[in-house]
C-alpha cells in the first residue's frame, strides 16, 4: 500500500516527509501557504517542546468495531497519510493513533460517532480507520470547543468496502484547527468523504485520495460557511493513479461578514496508466455580504488521452437578484429569503450522500449554523423588495449560474 516512492512533488505536491525538520516555518512565499493568514497560525505551527495535551474524545461504536491504539509506523499506520506540511507532520508524531477497525464483510446499521472537544489547549490527534474487505460504515467526526488543535485522518478503504467520513468542524469561534485527511480506495470500493466546517477563528485542512486498484470511485463534498473575521482553506488532491477509476469533487461555501475568507484549492492528477477514468471537480462560492474573499483554484493535470472524461468549474458571486426579488416579493424578509436560498444551496449537496439519517443530521448542523449567523449580516446584498405594483410580475429564480 505505501505509495511514497510514488509520490507527486510539484508547487501543488511537496515532497511528503514524517520529519519536522523538511518542513521549516512558512514564510508565505511557498505556492501552498500563499492564501493563509500566517500570524493566526503561528501557535498551530511551533512545534511543542513537550507531547500535546490530551483533547477529550468520546467515541460510540456499535457491535463490529475493534477499537484500539497504534504506536508511530505501527501497523497501518503511514500507510495512506503521508505529510506534506509542518501541521499534518506535527499531527502525525502524537505517540498513540485512535485505531478504529471494521471487520471484513461487517455492514453497519448504525453510524460510529466520534467527539473531539477541546479544552482550550494546544492538542493533536491522529485517526486511522481501517475498514475490512467488502464492509460497510459511515464515521462522523465532529470537533466541537476551543482548542489549538493538529488533527489527521487516515482511512483506509479495503477491496469492496463502502465507507463515508463525515468530519464536521463546529469549534468555538477563537479555536484553531490544522491537519490532513488521506484515503486509499481499493479495488472496486467506494468511498464518501463529507467536510463541513462552520466554526473556529482560522481552519486549514488538507483532503488526499488515491487508489490501490481499479475501479474504485471516489466522492468528495464540501460545505463551509465563513462568518465576519473567520479564515476557512480547503485543498483537495486526487491522485488518479488506477485505471477505470472514478472520483467526483463538490464543494460550496457561503461567506458573509466584514474580513470573511475562504479558500478553495481543488488539484486531479490523472496518472499516464489511469485510462478509462471518469473525474470531475467543482467548487461553487455564495457572497451573501460586502467584505468577503474568496478564492478558488481549480486545477487539472492529465498525463493521458485514453480516459472517458474530466473537467473542472469554479463560480463565486452574490445572490441572485431575481432569486430574492421572488421570494421577498411572497412576503419572506431579507434573513428568511437568504436562509432559504441558502438551505438550497447547501441541500443540494446533502441530499447526494443517499442515507436518510446522515442527511437529517447534517442538515440539522447546516440549520443551527444559519440560525446563528444569516441575521447578523453587517451589510446585506439584498435588494429591496418590488414596488407594491410590480409584485405580481416577480421574475421566476435562476437557480445556478456555472462556468
Amino acid at each position: 500500500m505505501e505509495i511514497a516512492s510514488q509520490q507527486v512533488e510539484s508547487h501543488l505536491h511537496p515532497k511528503p516527509s514524517f520529519d519536522v525538520a523538511d518542513f521549516p516555518m512558512p514564510t508565505g512565499r511557498e505556492e501552498v501557504w500563499r492564501f493563509a493568514p500566517l500570524p493566526r497560525f503561528a501557535e498551530l505551527l511551533t512545534e511543542p517542546p513537550t507531547d500535546f495535551a490530551d483533547i477529550q474524545m468520546t467515541l460510540q461504536a456499535p457491535v463490529g468495531v475493534t477499537l484500539s491504539t497504534l504506536g508511530v509506523g505501527v501497523g497501518v499506520r503511514g500507510s495512506v497519510l503521508l505529510p506534506v506540511d509542518r501541521v499534518s507532520v506535527l499531527a502525525a508524531k502524537v505517540s498513540q493513533a485512535r485505531h478504529i477497525r471494521i471487520a471484513d464483510a461487517v455492514r453497519l446499521t448504525e453510524p460510529i460517532v466520534i467527539t473531539v472537544t477541546g479544552k482550550g489547549e494546544r492538542a493533536a490527534e491522529h485517526i486511522v480507520i481501517e475498514s475490512g474487505v467488502a464492509s460497510e460504515a459511515i464515521i462522523v467526526v465532529e470537533h466541537r470547543g476551543s482548542a489549538v488543535f493538529c488533527g489527521n485522518i487516515e482511512v483506509v478503504v479495503k477491496d469492496a468496502a463502502k465507507i463515508t467520513v463525515v468530519s464536521v468542524q463546529d469549534w468555538a469561534p477563537d479555536a484553531l484547527h490544522g491537519g490532513m485527511h488521506a484515503a486509499a480506495v481499493g479495488t472496486d470500493a467506494q468511498y464518501r468523504h463529507v467536510m463541513m466546517t462552520f466554526g473556529g477563528d482560522a481552519v486549514r485542512i488538507q483532503n488526499s485520495v488515491y487508489y490501490t486498484g481499479s475501479g474504485g470511485n471516489a466522492e468528495l463534498y464540501g460545505l463551509y460557511f465563513a462568518d465576519a473575521g473567520q479564515y476557512q482553506e480547503h485543498r483537495l488532491s486526487v491522485d488518479q493513479n488506477a485505471a477505470h477509476t472514478t472520483s467526483y469533487v463538490d464543494y460550496r461555501g457561503a461567506l458573509q461578514g466584514k474580513g470573511a475568507h475562504t479558500v478553495w484549492v481543488g488539484d486531479v492528477f490523472i496518472r499516464r496508466q489511469a485510462v478509462g477514468i471518469s473525474s470531475y471537480e467543482a467548487n461553487k462560492n455564495l457572497v451573501l455580504t460586502d467584505g468577503c474573499r474568496a478564492d478558488s483554484v481549480p486545477n487539472l493535470e492529465i498525463e493521458t488521452g485514453n480516459i472517458k472524461g474530466a473537467g473542472h468549474s469554479s463560480t463565486t458571486g452574490r445572490f441572485d437578484d431575481n432569486q430574492l426579488f421572488y421570494l421577498m416579493s411572497r412576503g419572506l424578509s431579507s434573513s428568511e429569503a437568504k436562509r432559504l436560498v441558502i438551505q438550497g444551496f447547501f441541500y443540494d449537496i446533502i441530499r447526494r450522500i443517499g442515507i436518510a439519517e446522515l442527511e437529517e443530521r447534517l442538515k440539522t448542523h447546516v440549520d443551527a449554523e444559519l440560525a446563528k449567523t444569516i441575521d447578523r449580516a453587517e451589510t446585506s446584498l439584498c435588494p429591496p423588495p418590488l414596488p407594491e405594483q410590480l409584485r405580481h410580475e416577480a421574475p421566476q429564480p435562476q437557480i445556478e449560474k456555472q462556468e
